[in-house]
C-alpha cells in the first residue's frame, strides 16, 4: 500500500484561521487507505471475502439496487450544479489540501459512474456530461477517498440543494463491501457485536469485573454503595452506552457520572451484556441490513429484561441511529412507558432533573477546569435533544454551566450546526489512518487554540466516544495534553453532591464554619 503524505507538522499547523483554504496538492492523499477486511471479517456481515471476479457488473448492479431503494440518493446524484458552496467546508480538505477531498469531488467519484450507466446523456455522450466507466483505477479511488469522509455532513449544511454527502459515501462503501472490498476496522467491529455484544469484544465476565471495580471506586469517593447493575430483570431503565465507557478514560469517568445521576434520581436501571454497545457501525458502512441486525439486539435486550425506558450514553453516531432510525430498524417500542421519550439521551435525563431542582452540585469541584465544548457531528447535524429546535446544542452546554464556573464557547462558525468533525469519525478511527486523522483534526485544533489563547481554556468536553478517543490520540501531536478532553458526565460526576455522601457532609460543615 502506498504511503500517505507525511510532510505535516501539527505544531506548525495549529496556528491560523480554522477556515483557511489551503493551496491545492493534487493526489496528496491518494495512498491513504484503511486495511482491507479479511474473509473472516466479511463473512459474518454477509459480504464476499475478497474482490469478486465479476466485480464491475456486481458493483453496477448494486448501485442500481441502491438507487431503486433510495429516491434521495438519486436526487443527490442528479442535483449537484458544481456551485462550489461545499468545496472548502470539509475538514479533510482543509487539512490535507487534496482536491479529491472537496465534497463535490468526492461525490463525483460515484456520480460520474452513475451518469455513465443510469442516465441517457451519460450513455450517449459520456464526455459531455462527465460520465466515466467504472475501472479498477476508479474503484481504487473509491476505496481511498470514501474512507477519507467521516460522514460528518458539515458540507450539507452549506449546500443550497441539501445534498447529503454522507449518503453518497455510505452508498460507495456499501458497493465496495458487496464486491469484497470491505474495510477491516468497521467490519471487524460489527462482527464483534454479533459474537460478543460490543465493539471491544469485551466478554461478560470482564464487563462485570469492570462495573464492580467502578462501584468500589465510587463508594471509596462518596461513602455510598452506588451500583452499576448488569442484566437486572425488571429494572425501569436500560442504559445502552458505548463500550468505550467500560474501558478507558475519560469514558469510564462519564459512566460513573451516569451512575451517580441515576442513584440520586432513585431510579432502577441496568446494563445488558447482550446489548452492551450503543454504537452501530452499520451506519458507517451504509448497510441497512447490518444496522438493523445491531439495533435488534437492543430491542431483544429491552424485552428480555422487561424495562420501561431506553437511555443512551455519550456516543455521537449511536444517538443519531437511536434518534433517527431506531424505531424503523427495531420498533415499534410500544412495550415501553409512553410517558418518556423513546429513546432518551443521558444528557436529556440529567437536564430534566436539573430543571426539576433534583440535583445538587458544588461547582468549585471543577475549578481546575476551564472548559469549552465540542459539538459532535452526528448529534449536531443529524439528531435533536429536548423538545425545542437546537436542544442538542443547548442541553450539554447548560449541564456544563451548571457544574462548572468557567465555560467558554469556541468561535460560532466552528460550533453548533457548523461544528468541525474531530477527524476520526465515520469508521476512520484506526491507526493506519493516523496521518489522515491528524490532518482532519486541524480545523478543530485551530478553533480550540483560539479559546486556549483568549480565555485560558484547559479542557474540551465532548459527548461522543469516538471524539473523545480521537482527541486523546491527536492532542499530543498539537502540543496539548491527551487528558485535556473530558466527558460531559465526567464533569457531572466531579461536581454532583449525592444525598448522604461524604461530599454533602463536607459541604454542610463548610457552611457552618
Amino acid at each position: 500500500m502506498a504511503e500517505a503524505s507525511s510532510d505535516f507538522d501539527p505544531l506548525e499547523k495549529i496556528h491560523g484561521d480554522p477556515l483557511e483554504v489551503p493551496h491545492l496538492t493534487c493526489g496528496a492523499m491518494a495512498g491513504s487507505k484503511p486495511f482491507g477486511a479479511a474473509p473472516n471479517h466479511q463473512a459474518p456481515l454477509g459480504f464476499p471475502g475478497e474482490l469478486v471476479p465479476d466485480w464491475h457488473d456486481k458493483a453496477i448492479s448494486r448501485l442500481g439496487e441502491l438507487l431503486d431503494s433510495s429516491r434521495a440518493l438519486r436526487v443527490y446524484l442528479d442535483s449537484c450544479v458544481k456551485c462550489g458552496a461545499c468545496t472548502d467546508k470539509c475538514h479533510y480538505f482543509l487539512g490535507t489540501s487534496d482536491p479529491k477531498n472537496m465534497p463535490v469531488a468526492r461525490q463525483d467519484l460515484l456520480r460520474k459512474v452513475y451518469r455513465r450507466h443510469f442516465t441517457l446523456a451519460g450513455k450517449l455522450f459520456p464526455k459531455l456530461v462527465g460520465a466515466e466507466d467504472l475501472t479498477k483505477e476508479v474503484l481504487d479511488d473509491w476505496y481511498s477517498y470514501f474512507h477519507q469522509c467521516s460522514e460528518c455532513r458539515r458540507c450539507s449544511v452549506f449546500c443550497p440543494y441539501g445534498i447529503d454527502t454522507a449518503e453518497i459515501t455510505m452508498a460507495g462503501r456499501d458497493i465496495l463491501d458487496s464486491i469484497g472490498m470491505g474495510a477491516k476496522y468497521s467490519n471487524e467491529i460489527i462482527g464483534k457485536v454479533y459474537t460478543v455484544g460490543n465493539n471491544l469484544g469485551l466478554p461478560a465476565k470482564a464487563l462485570k469485573a469492570t462495573l464492580v471495580g467502578l462501584e468500589e471506586e465510587i463508594e471509596e469517593e462518596t461513602g455510598l454503595p452506588v451500583k452499576l447493575p448488569l442484566d437486572v430483570k425488571g429494572a425501569d431503565i436500560l442504559l445502552v452506552t458505548p463500550s468505550a465507557d467500560f474501558f478507558a478514560s475519560p469514558h469510564m469517568e462519564g459512566l460513573m457520572g451516569y451512575a451517580k445521576v441515576f442513584h440520586e434520581a432513585g431510579v432502577s436501571w441496568t446494563i445488558s451484556t447482550h446489548a452492551s454497545e450503543a454504537a452501530n457501525f452499520g451506519l458507517f458502512i451504509g448497510s441497512n441490513e447490518n444496522m438493523q441486525k445491531v439495533a435488534m439486539r437492543i430491542r431483544d435486550a429491552a424485552l428480555e429484561l422487561g424495562v420501561k425506558r431506553l437511555v443512551f450514553g455519550e456516543c455521537g453516531h449511536a444517538w443519531r441511529v437511536a434518534y433517527s432510525y431506531l424505531n424503523t430498524l427495531a420498533g415499534p417500542f410500544d412495550f415501553l412507558d409512553p410517558k418518556y421519550p423513546v429513546p432518551q439521551h443521558i444528557c436529556e435525563f440529567t437536564y430534566d432533573l436539573l430543571q426539576q431542582g433534583k440535583l445538587k452540585f458544588d461547582k468549585s469541584k471543577n475549578d481546575e477546569y476551564r472548559l469549552t465544548f465540542h459539538d459532535s457531528c452526528n448529534v449536531a447535524r443529524a439528531s435533536r435533544m429536548g423538545d425545542w429546535e437546537g436542544g442538542q446544542f443547548d442541553i450539554p452546554r447548560d449541564i456544563l454551566r451548571a457544574v462548572c464556573n468557567h465555560y467558554f464557547d469556541m468561535a460560532p462558525e466552528t460550533i453548533r450546526d457548523q461544528t468541525f468533525c474531530c477527524g476520526g469519525g465515520g469508521g476512520l478511527l484506526t491507526d493506519e489512518l493516523m496521518d489522515l486523522r491528524k490532518k482532519g483534526a486541524m480545523p478543530r485544533m485551530r478553533a480550540l487554540k483560539e479559546v486556549v489563547d483568549e480565555h485560558g481554556v484547559t479542557h474540551m468536553a465532548a459527548i461522543c466516544a469516538i471524539c473523545k478517543t480521537q482527541f486523546s490520540k491527536v492532542f499530543p501531536y498539537y502540543g496539548l495534553d491527551r487528558e485535556a478532553v473530558v466527558s460531559v458526565h465526567q464533569m457531572v460526576s466531579n461536581a454532583i453532591i449525592l444525598t448522604g455522601s461524604v461530599q454533602e457532609k463536607e459541604l454542610e460543615e463548610s457552611h457552618h464554619e
